[in-house]
């Protein structure tokens, strides 16, 4: 029988290493996240990219742990705004400003914009402690909202207003909401493809590590 493949979610958020583990359940992987680990040095966010901000989490886990990791990164990136607060999404307000201040920032910045086109983008990376990794990505597009609504979700959700819908994303249910928001799309689609990411993952790691089991 084949061994268990442990694979580290490069958070220390219990909702979103949930999310995954009920996402992949049923393959044979064993999910741990940083808080399983000793104290791991933060990664400064600097890319100009998801997708390098995603890698960059990504590698410098799988490279400390010795183990393949996954990260995501994601943001809203609005049409009138030239993309913003894209990949600043989180720190959109300042460091440690409240989403209720990112929202309000927003809107404030949108108070004469005609076009509320936005999107919401997701990249997924998996790494292996070498530096090749996989990526996955998705998007949502939708409109921004002229005042929030909704009490569900997190962040910009009470002020992205997905059309198909007829509602922002904080007045959808956690289901609806996986089932159209950029996340969602990303984790179905890496799911999807979730038997060859194990193939590439025994392919890629060090030859030490995958005989260690055989040592008896």
């Amino acid at each position: 029988m084949e061994h268990l493949i442990t694979l580290v979610i490069a958070t220390r958020n219990k909702g979103k290493t949930s999310e995954i583990r009920d996402l992949l359940k049923g393959f044979p992987i064993n999910i741990k996240n940083l808080d399983d680990f000793g104290p791991i040095p933060e990664v400064e966010e600097d890319g100009n990219t998801f997708d390098e901000n995603a890698y960059k989490k990504a590698s410098f886990a799988a490279r400390i742990l010795g183990l393949p990791a996954l990260s995501d990164d994601s943001g809203l990136l609005v049409e009138a705004l030239g993309g913003a607060p894209g990949v600043h999404s989180a720190r959109y307000a300042g460091e440690n400003a409240t989403d209720k201040q990112r929202r309000d920032k927003l809107l404030q910045a949108m108070e004469e914009k005609t076009d509320r086109r936005a999107a919401f983008e997701c990249v997924i990376s998996i790494a292996v402690p070498t530096g090749a990794a996989l990526t996955y990505e998705a998007r949502c597009e939708g409109l921004i909202a002229k005042e929030p609504a909704g009490s569900n979700g997190f962040g910009y959700d009470p002020v992205f207003y997905y059309p198909p819908l007829k509602k922002t994303f904080a007045e959808l249910t956690i289901q609806e909401k996986s089932h159209v928001s950029h996340r969602g799309k990303a984790l179905r689609e890496l799911r999807d493809e979730f038997d060859k990411v194990l193939v590439w993952i025994r392919q890629n790691m060090p030859v030490q590590l995958k005989f260690k089991h055989n040592e008896e």
